[in-house]
């Protein structure tokens, strides 16, 4: 961009020197730093001349670049900032006197650095493009396997299988009794599940440019980008969706063979919604069902398949114990597609907070947090679940950061990823606690004929 007389009249007042950067006579790159003042009149940057044996090129073009950096000590930098200008240098009277024709800046008080990189993304693929030309071979950006698969997959993000499987387990341990092995093929089968519709997430936000628009993603929102970012094809990740999908069904239609067809529904609807959640023409996310689906994918449907394969039967306890934790994971999603409200709204991803108003999302937050736990209250006490499984109310605590983080930092994606965190633990802790009531109901039973009503 061309640099303006005011964004040149400020340099004296934001930046303490600048650095010369050109090429020597010899083809290597060199800089140097030097002193400057801002003539205001003509538009130009006199530069105090250079000593020593390293002098820039006079009447060429040169790069010159102003920055400031404060460091934080324990914590990093703040107040980062650079101007870069480029134009032709003579030497005066003066000293040495640079015309600016061409400007690139960036301020952190304008932009965070995480957009600031987004927004870079094109250029950095124009420039490797170059090298590839020029080099004459295809030059790309590359991760280690490991971190790839980590990044593609999404893998911690399976918490979200996890505890509905072993919450279906759990009440069937202590219904029915506990088969090892079926309970692993049953966590595979559900990883599987999940996996591919975390990949099959990026296929579709990618073709409907969901990925390109959201230039805030965080850690926990915003998809893996290994397209976007050009680690992975296209078609790699669609493969790599499909396998997860053909392993997790295969594993799923053995299970069904083995233990019941009645399985086999429950397990239909769950690859559907999962694979039409994103997936044209349904694109049940883009229509703000997403919760719906997540609540029902993550809660009941695998909860009561895990406790099917177990007991070879469906009973109203899986379905209940598993409903607060559908609740709870549905929620993870809510709070991730919040920093991406621009984006989806670009992309025509009408989710429930590019619906609803702030007000409204933060006590629809409070409302579900509240149903979640009042429901654990209700079945607990009402002996519809085990009566340990109370010792849940222990982690509602955690929804008390991310309702204020709701309140407060709600227009700022970075600010939020705390409270993504503790929204993921909230489900998480949840879950676990509900386990361990059932683990705890298990053992008192094992250990007494007639264990008090409080421990069943």
């Amino acid at each position: 961009m061309k640099p303006t007389p005011d964004s040149i009249g400020r340099l004296q007042e934001r930046f303490s020197h600048a650095v010369i950067a050109f090429v020597d006579a010899d083809g290597y790159p060199m800089s140097v730093a030097t002193q400057f003042r801002v003539d205001s009149d003509s538009g130009v940057v006199v530069l105090r001349s250079v000593g020593g044996e390293v002098q820039p090129p006079v009447d060429e073009r040169v790069n010159v670049v102003f920055s400031h950096i404060r460091p934080q000590p324990g914590i990093g930098y703040d107040e980062r900032r650079y101007v870069s200008l480029w134009g032709p240098l003579r030497s005066t009277e003066k000293g040495l006197e640079f015309t600016p024709e061409r400007e690139q800046h960036w301020d952190e008080e304008e932009m965070t650095f995480f957009e600031y990189s987004e927004r870079s993304v094109p250029q950095a693929h124009r420039y490797l493009e170059q090298v590839s030309v020029e080099t004459g071979r295809r030059v790309r950006p590359k991760l280690s396997f490991g971190w790839l698969f980590l990044r593609a997959t999404r893998l911690p993000f399976l918490t979200a299988t996890f505890v509905p499987v072993l919450l279906g387990i759990a009440v069937a341990a202590w219904t029915n009794g506990f088969n090892w092995w079926l309970a692993l093929l049953t966590l595979v089968g559900g990883a599987c599940i999940h996996l591919g519709l975390n990949v099959a997430n990026d296929v579709f936000d990618t073709a409907s440019g969901a990925d390109q628009a959201n230039v805030n993603p965080t850690q926990f929102s915003g998809g893996s980008r290994v397209v976007l970012y050009g680690l992975m094809s296209l078609r790699t990740i669609a493969l790599l969706s499909a396998a997860f999908y053909a392993a997790g069904i295969a594993i799923g239609v053995g299970l069904a063979a083995a233990r019941g067809w009645e399985l086999l529904w429950l397990g239909i609807a769950g690859a559907l919604l999962s694979l039409f959640y994103t997936a044209p023409p349904l694109r049940l996310v883009h229509r703000g069902l997403g919760e719906i689906v997540v609540f029902l994918g993550f809660g009941p449907i695998m909860a009561l398949g895990a406790y099917f394969v177990q007991a070879q039967e469906y009973d109203l306890e899986p379905l209940l114990a598993s409903i607060p934790v559908g609740i709870l994971i549905a929620l993870v999603l809510y709070v991730n597609e919040v920093p991406d409200r621009p984006a989806d709204a670009a992309a025509g991803k009408r989710t429930l907070p590019v619906r609803l108003p702030k007000g409204v999302v933060v006590n629809a937050y409070a409302a579900a947090v509240a149903l979640a736990f009042g429901l654990i209250v209700a079945f607990s006490v009402g002996g519809w679940i085990v009566r340990p499984a109370i010792i849940a109310l222990a982690a509602a605590p955690l929804a008390l950061p991310v309702y204020r983080a709701l309140k407060e930092s709600y227009e700022q994606p970075y600010a939020l990823m705390p409270a993504m965190a503790k929204n993921i633990q909230l489900h998480l802790a949840t879950g676990v606690l509900l386990i361990a009531g059932y683990l705890v109901a298990i053992i008192a039973d094992a250990v007494s004929n007639d264990p008090p009503f409080f421990l069943r």
